[in-house]
């Protein structure tokens, strides 16, 4: 399986979680493995070097170290392998042995070039998209693939579609179309207009731990990174 043929929920599932290391004379010790994530996922866990800074602050005999490879996120946590899985939950519903912790619930954008007349607007309606052309992904996640299907099936809009998110931005930047998006994949670059969309419909974002380890130091992780998700009343998500 390739990036080209999942989706973004199945590549956010399968590739963010923190794997276990041997103590150290330093003390116990995380790693974080980003396994397969694309540069658009990486934009989902924008508190984390935040979260590890303080972390370490409060934990000086435990560090998280952060590194990427391109395979096996699942097959590692699967395995205990590796502590802890980000997720969206549609995703952790048939995996047995595990705790959910709610990380945060991100909204849907209508993504558009900044002279877009639509990217003046304060919130998008499915009227406002009536007439232009919208970027669909075959792999979109549930609550976006719902959103996407109802826009289609109002026979308003004409659609097309685009393999990757990377190749939407590229197609949005020269007038081929708009997208919707998860507000968790916005990098906050400032290239492009992210309206919030007028949809009950959301992405439940989780991390997902083993029942069976139950460290003190995992939890107050996890209670770090949740705070700052939490606090982030300003940020868009």
């Amino acid at each position: 399986m390739t990036t080209k043929q999942i989706d973004y929920c199945i590549e956010l599932a399968r590739t963010l979680n923190f794997s276990r290391a041997a103590l150290t004379p330093a003390g116990q010790q995380f790693v974080t493995y980003l396994s397969g994530m694309r540069e658009d996922m990486k934009r989902a866990i924008c508190f984390l070097p935040e979260a590890i800074r303080t972390f370490e602050k409060e934990q000086p005999g435990v560090q998280v170290t952060p590194l990427f490879q391109y395979d096996n996120g699942v097959e590692s946590f699967l395995k205990d392998e590796s502590d802890i899985l980000f997720a969206l939950i549609e995703q952790t519903r048939h995996i047995p042995g595990i705790n959910v912790h709610k990380l945060f619930d991100s909204g849907i954008y209508l993504i558009t070039d900044k002279n877009d007349p639509l990217a003046k607007k304060n919130i998008i309606t499915e009227e406002d998209i009536y007439g232009r052309t919208l970027m669909v992904g075959s792999g979109s996640p549930n609550a976006l693939r719902s959103v996407q299907q109802k826009l289609i099936s109002s026979g308003k809009i004409e659609y097309f579609n685009s393999p990757d998110h990377d190749t939407t931005l590229v197609n949005v930047a020269s007038g081929k179309g708009i997208c919707l998006a998860p507000g968790f994949l916005n990098d906050h670059s400032g290239q492009f207009a992210w309206i919030p969309y007028d949809t009950k419909e959301c992405f439940h974002c989780v991390l997902c731990t083993h029942k069976t380890d139950n460290r003190e130091s995992l939890a107050i992780f996890i209670h770090t990174l949740q705070k700052l998700y939490k606090d982030a009343v300003a940020f868009p998500l």
